[in-house]
């Protein structure tokens, strides 16, 4: 060992590599060790004075008290900054305390004072920060300076900006192809900073921008696309207070979206009936507690859900298209009671043949396959009967399965089939899970981009933008594995670990000569790289942004369509910080240099003069300077939300879809992957999951009681998990079994400890969205022991 570090450190004094073997190669995926666990009973309710204590503990251990509570009272406040976590929009009348808990927290990692500078990397060696967990990584702290990977280095060095751009400009230039190159971009980037990248990327002559919506929402915006005209949700905040039925599908708000819960507990207390549809039972639509509200601290708070429907999962279609056929028999009983006459004849296409695929589904099916009782799927049919004013609300648990452009789609059925959209409390809701992953889409980060908006960005900067369409999130692993991508630039995000496949993700990673990643913290993706890697550290949204025309704000679009100004307070974390605006203007100047006529650095002196360049090529943002600064900033266009289809027909359309059908051999399981209570997306805060009673640890497999003993395995007991696609293996190790409440024949696990199950060529047809809520696996002892939780 002491032969081994000294070999690794005069390799890297000379700037080469001792690490040449692929065991010694940083690793891919965080330590494998199975932690001791403590299981308890899950929650039976969210918030409350837990949810306001675990928020204080985060900012005051990473803050301090009095930095900690100035920094949250700034939080989602007109003058303030908007929450780097989820895209849920803030109410018209606003308290002074407008975050939750898992806001708080990812405040808290943000605004740490902690520091990551360049005495750590040289203290580190890759190999070294590697073998260290997630969490680990994240709590070390900001990063504060640019750092460079030489090629055969085994530790990161200081690297000045000027070198840094250069350096990319080289290996952009040296590519056969700007097709070489791909640009991905995380949901955190402002729509400034978004805009700029998009025209720098198109100016360069490339449409590969991959982004998170890819492995995200993707399915949600194609499936709405296709039918309603719109890829994006068709209701306001306003209308969940006249909603008479909200369904939650494929959602856990209560840990991903906890502002929503204020939401459905103000409609429940309208006399709304909620509904729930899951595979697992969450506290969070349970019941409320909501921690601003004496009945929240002191009481019991409010229970929200009046139905719990627990669908197996990918069972959503079957359940779907149940209550359709239920919808439509009581139409048959009572014409002109349950369709929207009217509304089907005049606005729509396709509900002949969706009436009629349904006359051939049976009960027998609807219940096998979703798990579901018919006398439940009655029961909502009798809610939807009674009313049009529906919102229905998803998440990812509907958005990641082969099927997953149908799932939606089949709630657009329901919905049309009702007449439950364009109206007051009526309509479709999905739920973004990054703060502005909706608004990059807006501002161009597309990789199939409208000929309609290149035609504005040809008229308004004098190029000819690429056409053909370029590379999504699978397509740029896979052009990396065939040696067709050189260079992969990310601008936010944990690539490596919020993408399928990790080990095939990081073998793609390494065929690459440049990975650069712009970031705040450090990540398991800057440790797994091309032959040269950057980490280009930039402005955080809660910090102070000042150019040459003075302080800026950014500006992000919410869930619902609101475009709005985020301003940073904070002192900066380090003086050699980039905001986001000002590292794409000069990594633009760097590369195209005097091919481009756009001035730049003029640009990013005033963010107004981006927002004056947007309102010109982006529909539904003129006058955007003034009509941002109004208080809550503006709505976008909405075709949909006000009665008008935005499809080619000018009409919504139903669609038909074959039921899909669960085949599992034996010993096997259908798995998805899901988030802890102590996480955000990829950002891992702590190692507990209290909402489910699992604490202390993340290498957890949740499985039904029943398929436990037929499995013939234990609680507490250490298996690696299998996961089975066309012929194919791939292993995780070391995770403890946990018998919890959930559908027979499926499994649950965290990300991205899992994703390594998750195959790369298994993804949703149509929008190419990883299929992780979907994966088959198997399970076997592992050779480690663990104490039984």
């Amino acid at each position: 060992m002491a032969e081994a570090k000294r070999q690794e450190q005069a390799a890297t004094e000379s700037g080469t590599s001792a690490l040449a073997r692929p065991e010694t190669l940083p690793s891919a995926q965080p330590p494998t060790t199975a932690e001791p666990l403590q299981v308890g009973p899950p929650a039976t309710s969210a918030g409350g004075v837990p949810a306001v204590v675990n928020a204080m503990k985060h900012a005051f251990s990473e803050m301090g008290p009095v930095r900690g509570t100035r920094t949250l009272l700034k939080m989602n406040q007109t003058h303030g900054f908007d929450c780097p976590g989820c895209a849920w929009p803030d109410p018209k009348h606003r308290t002074a305390f407008e975050f939750c808990e898992n806001g708080a927290k990812a405040v808290a990692e943000e605004a740490t004072t902690a520091r990551v500078t360049p005495d750590f990397f040289r203290q580190w060696s890759l190999v070294e920060l590697a073998a260290q967990t997630d969490h680990w990584l994240g709590k070390q702290g900001r990063l504060t300076h640019p750092m460079v990977l030489r090629e055969g280095a085994t530790h990161y060095a200081p690297i000045s900006w000027d070198e840094a751009f250069a350096l990319i400009a080289e290996e952009l230039h040296a590519l056969a192809s700007p097709d070489e190159a791909c640009f991905y971009t995380s949901g955190r980037t402002s729509n400034e900073a978004a805009f700029l990248y998009q025209l720098f990327v198109r100016q360069f002559g490339t449409n590969n921008l991959p982004d998170c919506s890819n492995m995200c929402h993707e399915s949600s915006g194609t499936a709405l696309n296709e039918t309603l005209g719109i890829g994006k949700g068709t209701v306001t905040l306003e209308d969940f207070e006249k909603a008479e039925v909200i369904i939650v599908i494929g959602q856990n708000p209560g840990t991903n979206h906890p502002r929503m819960l204020t939401a459905l507990e103000a409609a429940k207390r309208q006399g709304c009936r909620i509904l729930s549809i899951n595979p697992l039972p969450e506290p969070g639509l349970q019941r409320f507690k909501h921690p601003q509200a004496v009945r929240g601290v002191l009481g019991s708070g409010t229970p929200l859900a009046d139905l719990f429907l627990q669908v197996r999962i990918n069972g959503d279609v079957a359940l779907l298209q149940g209550l359709g056929k239920a919808l439509l028999e009581r139409e048959a009983k009572q014409p002109g009671t349950v369709v929207a006459r009217g509304f089907v004849e005049d606005q729509t296409l396709g509900f002949e043949a969706y009436a009629t695929h349904l006359g051939t589904v049976s009960w027998e099916d609807v219940v096998e396959q979703s798990g579901v009782s018919r006398e439940k799927i009655e029961t909502v049919a009798e809610w939807l009967a009674g009313t049009e004013r529906i919102i229905w609300c998803w998440a990812m648990g509907l958005t990641q399965h082969r099927n997953a452009v149908g799932n939606i789609q089949e709630i657009v059925n329901l919905t049309l089939l009702r007449g439950s959209i364009g109206k007051p409390g009526a309509g479709v809701c999905p739920v973004r899970g990054h703060s502005n992953v909706q608004g990059d889409r807006t501002m161009g980060i597309i990789e199939k981009p409208k000929a309609a908006f290149l035609d504005a960005l040809a008229r308004e900067f004098g190029f000819e933008p690429p056409r053909h369409h370029g590379l999504d999130t699978v397509a740029t692993l896979q052009g990396m594995l065939a040696d067709r991508v050189k260079v992969f630039f990310a601008m936010g995000g944990n690539f490596l670990s919020a993408t399928p496949d990790t080990e095939r993700t990081a073998e793609a990673l390494r065929r690459t000569r440049l990975t650069v990643h712009v970031s705040t913290k450090l990540n398991r993706a800057h440790l797994v790289t091309g032959k040269r890697a950057l980490i280009l550290p930039c402005l955080g949204r809660t910090e102070g942004d000042a150019q040459a025309g003075g302080p800026q704000f950014v500006t992000v679009e919410n869930s619902m369509g609101v475009v709005h100004a985020s301003r940073g307070t904070l002192t900066p974390a380090s003086e050699h910080l980039l905001s986001e605006p000002a590292l794409v203007a000069r990594l633009a100047r760097a590369v195209l240099g005097e091919r481009s006529r756009v001035e730049w650095s003029w640009l990013v002196e005033d963010y107004d003069r981006i927002r004056d360049l947007i309102a010109k090529v982006i529909p539904g943002f003129e006058d955007f300077n003034r009509r941002v600064r109004e208080p809550g900033g503006f709505s976008l266009p909405n075709g949909p939300r006000e009665g008008r289809f935005t499809t080619q027909s000018g009409k919504a359309h139903f669609t038909v879809h074959a039921m899909p059908r669960l085949k599992l051999g034996p010993g096997q399981l259908l798995m998805m992957t899901i988030r802890t209570h102590d996480q955000y997306n990829t950002t891992v805060y702590g190692l507990d999951d209290r909402y489910r009673g699992i604490l202390g640890g993340r290498r957890v497999v949740m499985l039904n009681a029943e398929d436990m003993k037929e499995l013939g395995v234990e609680s507490g007991q250490v298996v690696d998990l299998t996961s089975h696609f066309e012929g194919q293996q791939r292993v995780a190790h070391r995770f403890v079994v946990v018998p919890y409440d959930i559908p027979r024949r499926c499994a649950a696990t965290y990300f991205p400890e899992a994703n390594v199950l998750v195959p790369l060529d298994s993804f949703a047809e149509k929008s190419r969205t990883p299929t992780s809520k979907s994966v088959v696996i198997s399970l076997k002892s592992s050779a480690l022991a663990a104490s039984t939780p």
